[in-house]
């Protein structure tokens, strides 16, 4: 047997994103799939005094409607400074930040990043290494892609050698799940509910926002606060 999940890249994602990823045997990240403004593939939200804070990668966006993820460029380098500020700023009292300082802030400072899906594959690779999750990463550009949204899903997981594919449950809008019984696909569903708190700075508990928040409040404990990387 031999699980998959194919999703789109997103930017530093919450505790959900590398559960998923530690749930399967390869992760495909979906980059040739349309970039979609105001979404998750740039952006994601950290806690702060004040509320909850968007940290956004800037995009060259103008004139291009019908670019692919991978196709993306980021606009510019000064984002990378101001988000490390903002983790600084908001985290650096908590108890394991500076651990992870050591080498989460080079990757900011030492930023040279032309593409979206670049910096995105970056960052999620480093934190599964840290949260010793040694899932396959593989990239959708690495594979053919048939025509259809489910029949791409399933020719991909077959090119993969997936027997059984873990889809997010949003999917279930779109998702066709005939052709994966017609392809020998096992579909799973994944259930993002009943993840428990753990120590969190600023107010009452939130657990949509980027895993670093995790990360910097529990160290490597962090995996006993998520389903399937502990």
């Amino acid at each position: 047997m031999k699980k998959i999940a194919i999703v789109q890249s997103n930017y530093i994602p919450w505790k959900g994103y590398f559960d998923l990823i530690a749930r399967v045997d390869e992760f495909i990240l979906f980059d040739d799939m349309q970039y979609t403004r105001r979404d998750w593939r740039n952006r994601n939200q950290i806690k702060t005094p004040l509320g909850l804070r968007w940290l956004t990668v800037p995009v060259r966006v103008k004139g291009k409607y019908e670019q692919k993820i991978r196709e993306t460029e980021i606009d510019g380098a000064d984002w990378a400074g101001t988000h490390w500020k903002s983790l600084v700023q908001n985290y650096a009292r908590a108890k394991h930040f500076e651990e992870i300082a050591v080498w989460l802030e080079p990757m900011y400072r030492q930023a040279e990043y032309v593409y979206l899906s670049e910096l995105n594959s970056h960052f999620i690779e480093r934190i599964c290494s840290y949260l010793e999750i040694d899932t396959k990463i593989s990239d959708s550009s690495s594979f053919s892609l048939a025509d259809g949204k489910t029949e791409r899903l399933v020719d991909l997981c077959v090119q993969a050698g997936g027997t059984e594919y873990i889809s997010g449950p949003s999917a279930k809008n779109y998702v066709d799940e005939t052709v994966f019984r017609e392809r020998g696909i096992a579909l799973t569903w994944f259930d993002y509910a009943g993840y428990p708190e753990y120590p969190q700075l600023w107010g009452d508990f939130t657990h949509g926002v980027t895993v670093l928040d995790l990360m910097f409040n529990c160290g490597k404990d962090a995996r006993s606060y998520m389903r399937h990387a502990g």
